[in-house]
């Protein structure tokens, strides 16, 4: 089949690598000139395992390629979808602006039957919208097209999201009519990765929209419960991991999304949450689950620069600290909303100097802060520890996992280790020395749940 992808971020390039591989001819539509020349050059602006020798086998094929020419794209398939973003707009909601300009750029051109897919996170109700605007563009131009709009969320794991398109859990499709000449063509679409068994759930749109919001504020639910009862843990004298071996081995709960932390972050989570909020509040409806979700969340992504100004007193000038990990998770280099920038921030008003490592977010921390001062990009972890006053870990990269604490103890000032991500062994710490705070467990089940209420 023939399909255009208007969107190239990270959603889009994805799912159109992946529909490429399968078969199709894919073309890609972005208005970022640079990202179009550097695609068709073979630079992939995005970092996710697997993805770059897809984009390129595929671009060498022939099956997949990249123009700026929204005219071009609108012709060239009679599926359009739409994977461009929805950031969170200064008014703290959805930015739809993204989404309503390929709407009109698709009716603009349009003069055949088109189907246009959404793949973008949208508030619910956003494919109806799309309707209206291309209704209203087709009028102007004296045109009684016809055209259906689908919903069809992404449900992609940034680090894992190659296996998540090619083998999908479920195809969610939502459609507000029973044409079999359209539930056909979506199903001739990913016939080529629904083989197995099928995997397509049809639903009206707006369930569609409000099920990857489902989807997304369940898992950050679990994520807050957890770090919840780690918070209750400290106080207790539990030991979380224990705790999580001992829930996760229920089957009804599962072992998922169940690991306590520093908190979550990410382009999703945090900017679904709060869209389902406002949602729920435009219809006059309290969630106030999804209110607390949020809130320990905000609290838990300033638990690890608490526990520093705790253990060092809150005038941290001239401390230096190497920081493990700025990706809001491992295999991304995507630092939207992640924990490690309300830590850095957080230290650097109490005057710190931040010695910082990760294994892929480097270009993007300093994308994000420019040349300062006080932040040191240090090419390897064991460079970050040299003359650190401590160590603090915000991101679980597999390669932090198992390190030589030999090399860490005599490379920092203090033998102290602040982890948010609770990567070791407390009593293995111990025994080489080292005081060890992590969440819920370690050294801060007995020095900081004195002082928790101040979180």
């Amino acid at each position: 089949m023939k399909l255009t992808v208007f969107g190239i971020g990270y959603v889009g390039l994805v799912h159109a690598a992946i529909l490429a591989e399968v078969g199709h001819h894919v073309l890609c539509i972005d208005i970022d000139e640079k990202k179009i020349k550097n695609l068709n050059a073979g630079i992939i602006p995005i970092f996710e395992p697997g993805l770059k020798p897809l984009v390129l086998s595929n671009y060498q094929a022939g099956r997949l390629k990249f123009t700026t020419n929204a005219h071009q794209g609108v012709e060239h398939s009679i599926i359009n979808f739409i994977t461009v973003g929805t950031p969170t707009h200064q008014n703290g909601y959805a930015d739809l602006s993204h989404v309503t300009s390929v709407a009109n750029t698709i009716a603009k051109y349009m003069n055949t039957y088109k189907v246009i897919i959404d793949k973008s996170t949208v508030p619910i109700g956003t494919s109806n919208a799309i309707s209206k605007i291309i209704k209203r563009v087709l009028k102007k131009r004296n045109l009684n097209t016809s055209f259906d709009i689908v919903s069809n969320p992404e449900f992609l794991q940034q680090g894992g999201a190659i296996n998540d398109c090619m083998h999908p859990e479920r195809i969610v499709i939502g459609i507000d009519n029973d044409n079999d000449k359209l539930i056909d063509l979506l199903c001739q679409l990913y016939e080529p990765i629904n083989k197995n068994h099928n995997r397509i759930i049809f639903m009206d749109r707006k369930s569609a929209e409000l099920t990857k919001y489902a989807a997304n504020c369940m898992l950050a639910t679990k994520i807050s419960f957890m770090n919840e009862i780690a918070n209750l843990a400290e106080y207790l004298g539990a030991d979380i991991e224990k705790v999580r071996q001992g829930i996760g081995s229920d089957s009804r709960i599962g072992y998922d999304f169940i690991y306590p932390g520093c908190g979550y972050g990410g382009s999703c989570f945090p900017k679904d949450i709060r869209e389902l909020i406002r949602t729920a509040e435009l219809m006059n409806y309290t969630p106030r689950l999804l209110k607390a979700v949020e809130d320990v969340n905000n609290c838990q992504k300033n638990k690890l620069s608490y526990i520093i100004q705790h253990y060092f007193g809150n005038d941290l000038r001239g401390k230096v600290f190497a920081v493990w990990g700025l990706a809001f998770k491992p295999n991304t280099d995507d630092m939207r909303e992640a924990p490690s920038r309300n830590l850095m921030e957080a230290l650097w008003s109490a005057g710190a100097i931040i010695q910082a490592f990760d294994p892929q977010a480097m270009d993007e921390t300093q994308r994000i802060y420019g040349d300062r001062s006080d932040l040191k990009l240090m090419d390897t972890k064991e460079k970050a520890l040299e003359g650190a006053d401590g160590l603090v870990i915000c991101t679980e990269w597999q390669n932090f996992r198992a390190p030589n604490f030999n090399v860490i103890k005599s490379a920092l000032k203090q033998p102290v280790i602040f982890d948010g991500r609770n990567l070791y062994d407390p009593e293995l710490i111990k025994k080489y020395g080292f005081i060890y705070y992590a969440i819920g467990r370690g050294e801060s089940i007995q020095t900081v749940r004195s002082n928790q209420r101040n979180l």
